[in-house]
């Protein structure tokens, strides 16, 4: 008996056994320097880009069974000068309003200064975010405040880079 094969069950072994086509190595800021990270960017063959974020030591770390959440996205500009204020808006080639802009990502949810997520995004490719950071606020993204979600301090950021062809 033939199963059938679903995009999720195409992702997870993109996850297993593929290559990224770019990274984003994450730092923290001054005050959060225990922050790392990476954002990983993965073709997939439906146009559209799985991403896959793993960030460790978020301000939550200290306080045992807590969690918490972070916004996250994708900036204009790829300057991580401390403090990140270098790295311009969201990125929105669209001009949409919040929270539909294309750097608009998932929320990260720490669990005691952990967090791990993917999924899968078509409004960008990973052409376009070639260069731009990806940032990680202090605060959730509350998806209504204009024009950025009311994310608060950039606390995390890292380049996006495109990853050498072997």
């Amino acid at each position: 008996m033939m199963k059938d094969v679903t995009p999720g069950m195409i992702f997870s072994d993109i996850l297993r056994s593929g290559t990224p086509d770019a990274t984003a190595w994450i730092r923290g800021n001054a005050q959060n320097p225990q922050l790392s990270g990476v954002v990983r960017f993965y073709s997939t063959p439906y146009a559209g880009v799985l991403v896959e974020a793993e960030v460790f030591g978020l301000p939550d770390n200290a306080t045992q069974f807590s969690s918490d959440f972070y916004g996250m996205h994708i900036h204009e500009n790829g300057d991580c000068t401390l403090p990140f204020d270098k790295t311009g808006d969201h990125y929105n080639p669209m001009k949409a309003e919040h929270p539909h802009h294309a750097g608009d990502l998932i929320q990260l949810m720490s669990n005691q200064g952990y967090a791990w997520l993917a999924f899968y995004d078509k409004r960008f490719m990973i052409s376009e975010i070639i260069g731009r950071s990806v940032i990680i606020h202090k605060m959730p993204d509350d998806f209504m405040s204009q024009p950025s979600g009311n994310a608060g301090e950039k606390i995390g950021c890292g380049i996006i880079q495109g990853m050498p062809m072997s």
